[in-house]
């Protein structure tokens, strides 16, 4: 074959390797253009007691799965049941005296209290007779100065005791003023509202899961009194599993809220998770120092948040994934 040949087969060659290092080049910008790199993302509750007391048992320990509604310690509850059963009868007792307000007073006690009026209206009649006939002997020597002055006492009693019965009489048949009706209505509302806080505090002596979650660190031991807010346990919940990502803004239309990726992490790269776009902030914010490269320390991304549908436990706090749009 001549030199020319051979120049010509080079050159063919040549053409060839560009053609082929430009359709690379296409398809490796392609896709970068369609993968992202995030951190795995799972919230933590902090867990603990509404009410305070005496940690009677600790159920759970440091990495145990949990499910919602399952019992992670126990709170003495002899005091809080103590205060339910004190509650019950303040209310038991404002219930009665409420029933009683509201129904009035009983006929039997008016008619008592109208034979007590007609009893002091004779001892009346009676007394004033005893002082007038005294009145009128102590002129002509008839009767003492001391007997007129005892029956008038008598008399002013007898008037004093008609009084009384009168103003009972009248209460009793009138019955209770609609004011302290009202505050009988008040207080029978009161204590039923502590009868309700008393059983709820009761209940809360149990510190229930809120969801299903692994506990990652565990801070009371049985015995230890504990205050009302002191946390307890970190709860690591299982769902949702999120992967926080940024994007470039020339990404921004490849990774619209919706999109369906796939998650891989460095230390399984061949299994591979499902996930949707769930949401795109608005707004542009420089690379965080945990994902920034050398080049592009002083980028704008958008934050991007990713729902993970089948997450196990092979995705863990933190983990840096791979994150693809599903062809």
């Amino acid at each position: 074959m001549s030199k020319r040949w051979l120049a010509v087969v080079a050159l063919l060659l040549l053409a060839a390797g560009g053609v082929a290092y430009y359709f690379y080049q296409r398809a490796a910008a392609a896709e970068r253009e369609t993968t992202l790199y995030g951190n795995v993302d799972i919230r933590e509750a902090i867990l603990a007691f509404r009410v305070p007391g005496r940690l009677a048992a600790v159920l759970v320990d440091e990495g145990d799965a949990v499910q919602p509604g399952q019992i992670l310690a126990r709170l003495d509850a002899e005091p809080l049941r103590n205060s339910l059963n004190a509650a019950l009868a303040n209310e038991s007792a404002l219930a009665a005296r409420n029933a009683l307000m509201h129904k009035g007073n009983r006929r039997e006690d008016v008619e008592q209290a109208r034979a007590r009026l007609s009893a002091a209206e004779a001892a009346v009649a009676q007394t004033s007779s005893d002082y007038r006939r005294q009145n009128a002997l102590e002129p002509v020597g008839g009767s003492s100065r001391q007997q007129l002055e005892l029956a008038r006492s008598l008399r002013d009693q007898a008037l004093a005791q008609r009084d009384a019965a009168s103003q009972q009489l009248r209460a009793l048949a009138t019955g209770f003023r609609p004011e302290e009706i009202a505050e009988s209505d008040a207080l029978l509302k009161q204590a039923r509202a502590n009868v309700a806080a008393a059983r709820l505090a009761l209940k809360d002596a149990n510190l229930q899961s809120p969801s299903a979650g692994i506990i990652l660190t565990r801070a009371v031991e049985a015995g230890t009194m504990v205050q009302a807010g002191t946390s307890a346990f970190t709860l690591s919940l299982r769902q949702p599993v999120w992967v926080r990502a940024y994007v470039a803004e020339s990404q921004l239309g490849s990774f619209p809220s919706g999109s369906k990726v796939t998650v891989a992490s460095d230390s399984h790269p061949d299994k591979l998770y499902h996930g949707v776009v769930g949401f795109v902030s608005p707004t542009a914010e420089f690379t965080p120092k945990n994902v920034e490269t050398a080049d592009l320390r002083t980028a704008l991304v958008y934050r991007i948040r990713v729902v993970v549908g089948d997450a196990d436990a092979g995705l863990n706090q933190g983990m840096p994934v791979t994150l693809r749009l599903e062809k």
